[in-house]
């Protein structure tokens, strides 16, 4: 009996090793997360960001990230948050996220961001269920802390790019205009090109 009890002790303290390395912790409302630091490109300052109509309210637009159109999407309103004013704290954590073959880079407005921290496996474990109706998908693990619980989050889930493939779409024409030394990161479709470009076949298709 001592025996299979022992067993079982040591299963516990196994936790998610394959989770173990360095993440990136930032605050929503007072609640902390962390994204795996390989998934993170940089953090900027809140910038102007081009709002693009007939979009959900949680994908604010796009910002022109030194000639790069890219979408910026709040995260509290993403997880059903109420909207605050943005604080000198308030940050862009601009990210990596795949789809299927293609890797897109996105920005998510954070409260604040933290620390870069070191995770051990045996300190994650599965993220608990709160139901059919509650979705934990995007939940890689829960990592135990000194301050408390740290909730491991998978981009690749978080961030459902479907609705910023048509954000970038709809935008790439009017911001074109405005710079024409940018290029719009269309998610999912691999196609990259310059405003020249763009116009060169926007006046071929006229001629036809």
């Amino acid at each position: 009996m001592a025996t299979g009890t022992a067993s079982r002790g040591e299963q516990k303290n196994v936790g998610m090793p394959e989770l173990a390395g360095k993440y990136l912790t930032f605050k929503l409302a007072e609640e902390e997360y962390g994204l795996q630091i390989l998934k993170v490109q940089e953090i900027i300052k809140v910038q102007d960001i081009t709002r693009v109509p007939q979009t959900p309210a949680y994908v604010k637009g796009v910002i022109n990230l030194r000639g790069r159109v890219i979408a910026v999407l709040d995260l509290r309103l993403k997880f059903g948050m109420p909207q605050v004013e943005a604080t000198e704290k308030t940050c862009i954590v601009v990210v990596q996220v795949n789809r299927d073959a293609h890797q897109v880079t996105l920005g998510v407005i954070v409260d604040e961001v933290c620390d870069v921290i070191d995770i051990v496996g045996s300190d994650v474990e599965p993220s608990p269920s709160f139901g059919t109706r509650v979705r934990t998908d995007f939940i890689l693990g829960m990592a135990k802390a000194k301050q408390g619980v740290k909730m491991l989050l998978d981009t690749d889930k978080v961030l459902s790019v479907d609705e910023v493939c048509q954000v970038s779409a709809v935008a790439a024409a009017d911001i074109a205009e405005v710079q024409p030394d940018s290029y719009v990161e269309t998610p999912g479709s691999g196609r990259e090109g310059t405003a020249e470009a763009s116009r060169g076949e926007g006046k071929k298709r006229e001629t036809k």
